[in-house]
């Protein structure tokens, strides 16, 4: 047995837009139009929060138009199941007037109820509208309209415009801004108007001013991709740990990236695939574990992202946007080498015997002759590694996984980096390799990489094992240069870009000593060194592209450019490419920095 589905089709201008649009926008515009599904006898549509009344018997009054949008063999009992499972998804403090309204949800009814969607008309109104000057510029004006109000702060019942806001925002745009206030305003009155209840703001949403799509169907979700040049899906389900971790920087990602006055940004989508035919949409899409994130462009999918890596997610939006809005006409071109390289930068985090590196650091200690001069003797030494420093990396990095990592606190890292000054000014520099191994492991604590970042440059563990490393590369003579000592020093200069706040530093204060470590190493006879350096070498050129797509998106410029700096880099790393022959691993390093980054 079937039921039939119908779209009651209302004018939220009551014939002002049929009237009044060519004059304002230059574009015939019949209606702005407000739907609702009627079935099982009753009327079903989404303002605050979703309500269901007899037909025709809404704050809407008579349907302009009803559209018959065909039969469904879903009964009533399982159709009311799926609006209470939407009920958590479309609520009042989600609506939006352009991104997130009433025709949404019935695209999402209709859908569920018979495959189809809504009328284009319908559904193509709101990117008609914003494709004009006027729509355009009053785009800031609809969307402060609906920005959410900070916690505790009273929701204004009905959005208000001014005439002197629509002639702020589009002056001229339109040759009439009280015509225009005039008619957003009644639009936004009947939109926020309902019969039912105010429902409470929604916790992980209520600060956005781009909402988040909840897609629980095909017919909707091809929607969304037509209606959005960049797309970002999110297919989670209610039992996933893993998503109710991401969620919350895919929330953020909406608010940054989402679509701005100008038209650019991205469109954000949430399937639940439990909720309505989410779990078909998934299968269509292959969806086979969640979360699952994927990413398109003018509709075409272009890749995917499985797992909670919030670097990874974020990595991937920039690069979708760098595509769908280039700065450049050159940077239209495909980017698929680009897409596929991950920009996260690579990292030593193998944990060693800490107790066997403190037992080869006591033997050089005790071996050297410990001048009257240094603050600190020998035994003061060794009972701060033993009795501080080396209590602190056990219980960071554990043998066994533990819930609780202590981070190191600034007593800690003030008397370590008082004993690495000690040690640094004493011991010769093939000794020092333990110490610098310490503290590589310690820079994969951000407390660690912030103090670093901070601390004055004579005390700096990082600034003193550079400087050391720099003037033994400088000497002629290869027994000079220990490769025990460079090798650590290299995998250290490249876990100081697991703290972004110390990989800013680097190249504010230390970019060209940086440059004098790395460009010989990439030389050396020793393959592991020039691994070490080859890893270095692409968490630099990855750290420069992420500044670079950060400022096309409109961020804060992170890094100054510096083209003689990345010139002598580039000359580095193609040396390198022609000499190396035996390390494919080298490689593998140094030709996406060449080919991609810098």
């Amino acid at each position: 047995m079937t039921t039939p589905v119908k779209l009651y089709l209302y004018d939220l201008s009551n014939g002002m837009a049929k009237q009044l649009s060519r004059q304002l926008t230059g574009r015939q515009i019949d209606g702005i139009w407000h739907t609702s599904v009627v079935i099982f006898g009753k009327e079903v549509f989404y303002g605050q929060g979703i309500s269901t009344t007899l037909p025709g018997r809404s704050h809407h009054g008579a349907p302009l138009q009803i559209v018959d949008m065909g039969e469904t063999a879903i009964d009533e009992e399982t159709f009311g199941e799926y609006l209470a499972e939407m009920k958590e998804h479309y609520t009042a403090d989600k609506y939006h007037l352009l991104e997130f309204n009433c025709n949404s949800f019935t695209n999402d009814v209709v859908g569920f109820l018979t495959g189809g969607s809504i009328p284009d008309f319908i559904k193509d109104l709101p990117t008609d509208f914003l494709s004009t000057p006027f729509g355009a510029a009053l785009r800031p004006t609809i969307d402060a309209m609906y920005r959410r109000p900070p916690p505790n702060a009273p929701t204004p019942s009905s959005p208000a415009v001014t005439p002197a806001a629509a002639a702020t925002a589009a002056p001229e745009a339109t040759p009439n801004p009280q015509l225009a206030a005039q008619l957003l305003q009644a639009v936004a009155s009947r939109a926020a108007a309902s019969t039912a209840s105010t429902a409470a703001p929604n916790t992980a949403t209520q600060s956005l001013t781009a909402p988040i799509h909840a897609i629980t169907n095909p017919a909707s979700f091809n929607t969304f991709l037509k209606n959005h040049r960049a797309s970002v899906a999110f297919f989670t389900s209610a039992t996933c740990g893993p998503c109710r971790m991401i969620e919350p920087v895919f929330e953020r990602l909406a608010e940054e990236k989402g679509i701005k006055a100008d038209g650019r940004g991205a469109g954000f989508a949430k399937i639940d695939i439990d909720v309505g035919l989410g779990n078909s949409l998934a299968s269509q899409w292959n969806v086979r574990a969640t979360p699952t994130f994927m990413f398109f462009l003018d509709g075409e999918k272009l890749d995917e992202l499985k797992g909670a890596d919030a670097n990874d997610l974020r990595t991937q939006v920039d690069l979708l946007l760098f595509q769908a809005f280039p700065p450049h006409p050159h940077t239209s071109l495909s980017l698929p080498a680009v897409q596929a390289l991950s920009l996260n930068p690579i990292l030593f985090t193998q944990v060693p015997a800490i107790d066997t590196v403190l037992a080869k650091l006591s033997s050089f200690i005790d071996s050297t002759t410990w001048p009257s001069s240094t603050p600190h003797t020998p035994t003061q030494v060794k009972q701060i590694l033993t009795g501080t420093v080396a209590p602190y990396l056990k219980a960071r990095f554990p043998a066994s996984p533990s819930a609780k990592l202590p981070s190191a606190t600034t007593a800690i890292l003030i008397s370590w980096s008082h004993v690495t000054l000690a040690l640094s000014s004493t011991l010769p520099v093939a000794s020092l390799f333990p110490l610098v191994d310490l503290w590589r492991l310690a820079l994969l604590d951000p407390a660690v990489g912030t103090w670093v970042a901070s601390s004055p440059v004579a005390s700096n563990p990082l600034s003193i094992f550079v400087n050391k490393a720099t003037t033994t590369l400088q000497q002629s003579d290869p027994s000079s240069n220990p490769r025990n000592f460079l090798l650590t020093t290299l995998r250290l200069l490249s876990n100081a870009f697991a703290t972004p706040v110390l990989a800013q530093t680097l190249f504010t204060s230390a970019r060209a000593a940086v440059a004098a470590v790395v460009i010989p190493s990439l030389l050396h006879t020793d393959g592991l060194v020039r691994t070490a350096a080859a890893s270095l070498t692409f968490n630099v050129s990855a750290y420069l592209q992420k500044g670079r797509v950060e400022k096309v998106r409109g961020g804060a410029e992170n890094v100054q450019e510096d083209e003689d700096w990345e010139v002598e880099m580039v000359s580095a790393v193609v040396e390198a490419l022609d000499r190396e022959v035996t390390s494919e691993e080298v490689g593998k390093f140094i030709r996406p920095s060449q080919s991609s980054v810098f």
